[in-house]
């Protein structure tokens, strides 16, 4: 290799540096979506029993809660899908910033869409992760609002 396409070399790593640093960073965010949806699988699991239970208010409570769950796991599955073409995007633009300069090609369009769709997948992945977790409360709600009716109810039984 010569110093002269060593020299032409450097600046493209150089360029390559922030898609690999987002890259890098998608996979900690892909890391916790999935994080999430395996607990939103396992408390499904759990409150699928429930579903089987004698008290018409314990099956009611578990299947509102099961809904927000399914809701969830549908607006997580979009965040991962998202964040995934996100990653895609990024690693299609360090691919383009390499062959770009070794075919002799001035692709500013494609490496202007390719980031551009890399970002706006981010944008919309974190906005469905947002939501989950907006949905994360209801369901917190619903669980506190019946361990504070079974509460009452429990006082009210004393003497």
């Amino acid at each position: 290799m010569s110093l002269q396409s060593v020299e032409l070399l450097v600046p493209i790593i150089q360029t390559a540096i922030g898609p690999v640093i987002l890259i890098s960073g998608l996979g900690l965010l892909l890391l916790t979506m999935t994080n999430r949806l395996g607990r939103i699988i396992d408390r499904s699991r759990s409150l699928s029993c429930d579903l089987d239970a004698p008290e018409a208010a314990l099956r009611q409570r578990a299947s509102m809660e099961i809904d927000i769950l399914w809701a969830r796991a549908r607006l997580i599955r979009l965040a991962i899908m998202l964040a995934s073409f996100s990653c895609l995007f990024a690693s299609l633009l360090v691919i383009v910033l390499f062959l770009s300069p070794i075919v002799s090609l001035d692709l500013p369009l494609l490496l202007s869409f390719l980031f551009i769709s890399s970002m706006v997948c981010l944008i919309c992945s974190l906005l469905f992760f947002l939501l989950d977790v907006n949905r994360t409360l209801a369901a917190l709600k619903i669980e506190l609002d019946s361990h504070k009716a079974r509460q009452c109810s429990d006082s009210s039984v004393l003497p």
